[in-house]
């Protein structure tokens, strides 16, 4: 087993993620297997309970773990299949720590950050290196393991310390460490300034850790640029020799992928604008893997995504009368998109704007998409200006409703919030052989999709709105808990219950999001017409090749509906 840590100095947010998947990419574009594990300093047990605003999105594995976005880079990157135990954090070791303590398994001694942390972290690390990430099964060569934080942050000593020692434990060639850093070029004399890099090196190195290769960032005009870069100048070759890989060089087809993709997100014209309505719109990363999930999904119909993000609270009557400009500036966003997105959230902050979003898409025949609680809002607009039940609401927001159309699940527990909800693969069965997501999954009878709420629509009134033109076209298993909404007569209406943009990839993108992309480009109903095939411009080309070792892709394809 090769070990490459990634650590990074000067800020936080640099860069590291994107630059451990893309080592992590041409790695595997080699033919290796690889895994990769993501290392949060912070307390928290994991990233359920955080606010968006906090850390960013919180990503959902098949497992059900909650973890940092960035472990979504390695997935999207690396197509890989990761679990819980793939995101280390401090409380995590302290917790595990804390539980041998109890049960006596230290056998009476002081329990010390030295050694009983720093070996907690090298076990974890060790252990979970070796577990397949891969549809294979095969135990990975290659761990990238990116150190969050910045180099002489109090939290991630241990975490430094623990890998100094490791070093010395797995020896030279098989540890490796590249630090991410900062090379700012201030405006006033437009020269590259390299003391902040070499302040940040000589930290690393007092702590025990002296990096191999120095990767300084800089802007590059698609993500996709990055592991070419990487590749171009050498990186492959480098590692060959430092971590003695039995590497072929030999041309290789995931990374001619990689440039296609990155050549065709270069040379788009064609624009298509999708208003993302949602409650944390000043942070980006708050819907990163959303954001992903669009741009997938317009590259594969060779368009330019423009996404307009719309605060949702600007869109409700009581900002027309505190701040008129916002509210009409909001609504014009809204109404010159040519789609519309409500995502997943919780709190009723902004759900009444979510609702006019919602209602102003339906009613003028604009392609909509509903995730999650985006879902569960569609079916309360449709509750109230359809059924005409004014109060329509979810429990979570008005308990006292008289229309509850959305309600809390029995398995809930209200009394702790970490990791109390419905999470991780569950399966949707399609119950309509009419279902547009249904054919554009490729008429499949069912799929398994990540999910992550509390709250879901209430079975008991789905007559109700089967009778008035909204279909709930996918339920679970039991029949029980309804997961895809569509509305008749409508050019794209859908809601799903689950969080399909978890999924998506670059080159197989996720299916309600790439219907939403076509609906608002006016291509859907042709793509339909042809039985779901691109026309040939679209289409990737067969030598582009996979993520998955010496496999090739012949064709778009979407995420796998076998329950891998």
């Amino acid at each position: 087993m090769k070990y490459i840590l990634v650590t990074g100095g000067v800020i936080s947010g640099i860069g590291k993620g994107i630059i451990a998947s893309s080592v992590g990419t041409i790695l595997k574009s080699c033919g290796l297997h690889v895994t990769a594990i993501k290392i949060d300093p912070y307390i928290n047990i994991d990233a359920g309970t955080f606010s968006p605003y906090e850390h960013g999105e919180v990503f959902v594995l098949d497992d059900g773990g909650e973890v940092d976005l960035d472990l979504g880079n390695y997935e999207r990157f690396l197509d890989i299949c990761l679990t819980r135990d793939n995101n280390l954090t401090t409380g995590k070791i302290y917790q595990s720590v804390i539980n041998k303590e109890r049960k006596g398994d230290y056998l009476g001694k002081t329990v010390q950050v030295v050694p009983h942390i720093t070996d907690a972290i090298q076990e974890w690390v060790m252990k979970q290196a070796k577990i397949s990430v891969d549809d294979d099964g095969v135990e990975p060569q290659i761990c990238v393991i990116e150190l969050g934080g910045t180099v002489g942050d109090i939290e991630s000593m241990p975490f430094i310390e623990a890998f100094r020692q490791f070093q010395f434990k797995v020896k030279r060639e098989n540890f490796c460490n590249i630090h991410v850093s900062l090379i700012p070029q201030p405006a006033a004399t437009g020269e590259q300034k390299t003391k902040p890099t070499q302040n940040s090196v000589r930290e690393l190195r007092g702590l025990g850790l002296s990096p191999d290769l120095v990767i300084c960032v800089q802007d590059v005009s698609t993500v996709y640029r990055v592991p070419l870069l990487l590749e171009d100048q050498g990186v492959v070759s480098y590692f060959c020799q430092r971590l003695n890989l039995p590497i072929e060089m030999r041309p290789r087809k995931m990374l001619k992928r990689w440039k296609e993709i990155a050549d065709r997100s270069d040379r788009l014209l064609e624009r298509v604008s999708i208003a993302l309505v949602g409650k944390y719109t000043k942070l980006a990363d708050s819907y990163t893997s959303v954001i992903k999930a669009l741009h997938h999904s317009a590259l594969a119909i060779n368009h330019k995504l423009e996404v307009k993000y719309v605060d949702s609270e600007d869109l409700e009557l009581a900002t027309l009368h505190d701040e008129a400009v916002k509210y009409h500036e909001a609504w014009q966003k809204l109404c010159s998109s040519q789609g519309v997105l409500v995502p997943g959230g919780f709190g009723v902050r902004g759900t009444e704007g979510k609702i006019l979003a919602i209602n102003w898409a339906r009613k003028h025949n604009i392609p909509f998409l509903g995730v999650c609680l985006g879902m569960q809002l569609a079916v309360c607009e449709f509750a109230r200006n359809v059924l005409g039940w004014e109060d329509a609401n979810s429990t979570e927001f008005n308990p006292e409703s008289k229309h509850p159309v959305v309600i809390d699940m029995p398995e809930h527990n209200p009394g702790q919030m970490g990791g109390t909800m419905r999470l991780g693969k569950r399966r949707t069965i399609f119950k309509s052989s009419l279902s547009v997501l249904r054919k554009l999954y490729g008429n499949v009878d069912y799929v398994d999709e990540r999910h992550r709420h509390r709250f879901e629509v209430n079975p008991v009134l789905k007559h109700h709105f089967e009778k008035n033109g909204l279909q709930f076209v996918g339920q679970d298993v039991e029949g029980e808990r309804m997961e895809v909404i569509e509305v008749e007569d409508h050019c794209y209406f859908v809601g799903v219950q689950y969080h399909p943009e978890f999924t998506s990839r670059p080159i197989k993108p996720s299916p309600p999001y790439f219907g939403l992309l076509l609906a608002a480009a006016g291509k859907l109903q042709s793509y339909l017409n042809k039985g779901c095939q691109l026309s040939p411009r679209d289409t990737y080309s067969s030598s582009s090749g996979s993520s998955s070792p010496d496999a090739d892709i012949c064709e778009l394809k979407f995420p796998s509906l076998s329950g891998n």
